[in-house]
């Protein structure tokens, strides 16, 4: 499965669509910032208000070292770095994403903030309780094995350390409908419900602290992106199509409609290794 979730993301030519996007909109390598860069850096439900509404949750101050699970190709890493001070280290299993990332790291500025590294998120490369805090937005749906993803995070974060989860979560047992975003078929998907989040987690030995279900907030964003478009005329120089590739506008329908079907909805989980 793990060779099939990278070649689902894998374009190419992702770094070239991206530096189209940001000519379009009349910047460059040197110029772009990262705000400018969030349509296509932020690849969740949400965008940067979803990413900004989450991490804010997580306490993170100048002094600490926080872990990106699932990083992709870096967004919420520089937003994080560039708005609480703090150092990221992401991890991604796709190859692209990663060297990508750290491209456009370079070209913000971010290089000394964030590194990002190739790897499966079920066995990293770092050192025991070497982290102050971690986070993953819109990965369990490729991971199968929980536990084991749930336990390494715990492993590698300091006691009292905060971890968020910000997930696509099965609601019903209803089939969804295919492609979404992190899956073209039902075999390289990993939706899993609520409860077995919480069982993971609390088997790997954290304690929850709050549960958010964002269904509201995801049917609010998709109608104003809907809106926006039909606006403009179509998608924008630059955003998460990007990254989805041709198939972009059917995933998203997809993802609309699956939600608003009430298969499956975004949901906030944070936690605490005590």
């Amino acid at each position: 499965m793990k060779d099939s979730v990278a070649a689902h993301y894998t374009d190419g030519q992702l770094l070239n669509r991206i530096l189209s996007g940001v000519q379009a909109i009349g910047k460059t390598p040197d110029t772009v910032s990262v705000d400018e860069l969030a349509p296509v850096d932020e690849f969740h439900i949400g965008g940067r208000q979803a990413s900004d509404d989450f991490i804010s949750q997580l306490q993170l101050s100048a002094d600490d070292h926080t872990l990106d699970v699932g990083c992709g190709i870096g967004g919420t890493s520089r937003f994080v770095a560039s708005r609480f001070g703090c150092r990221v280290t992401g991890i991604d299993l796709t190859p692209e994403f990663v060297s990508t990332g750290q491209s456009l790291c370079d070209w913000v500025g971010l290089s000394d903030q964030v590194e990002l590294h190739q790897g499966d998120a079920t066995a990293m490369p770092f050192s025991d309780e070497s982290f102050d805090a971690a986070f993953m937005l819109h990965v369990g749906m490729n991971i199968a094995s929980k536990d084991a993803l749930f336990a390494e995070v715990f492993r590698l974060i300091k006691p009292d350390a905060l971890f968020g989860v910000y997930d696509v979560m099965q609601t019903s047992d209803e089939p969804l409908t295919y492609p979404v975003p992190w899956s073209s078929e039902p075999g390289t998907s990993a939706l899993a419900t609520r409860e077995q989040y919480i069982e993971a987690l609390e088997q790997a030995g954290f304690d929850i602290i709050k549960i958010r279900d964002r269904r509201e907030f995801a049917a609010d964003f998709f109608a104003e992106t809907r809106r926006r478009m039909e606006q403009a005329g179509g998608s924008p120089p630059l955003g998460v199509h990007i990254a989805m590739g041709a198939s972009a506008p059917v995933k998203i329908r997809n993802m609309v409609d699956n939600i608003a079907a009430g298969r499956v909805s975004p949901v906030e989980i944070i936690v605490v290794k005590n």
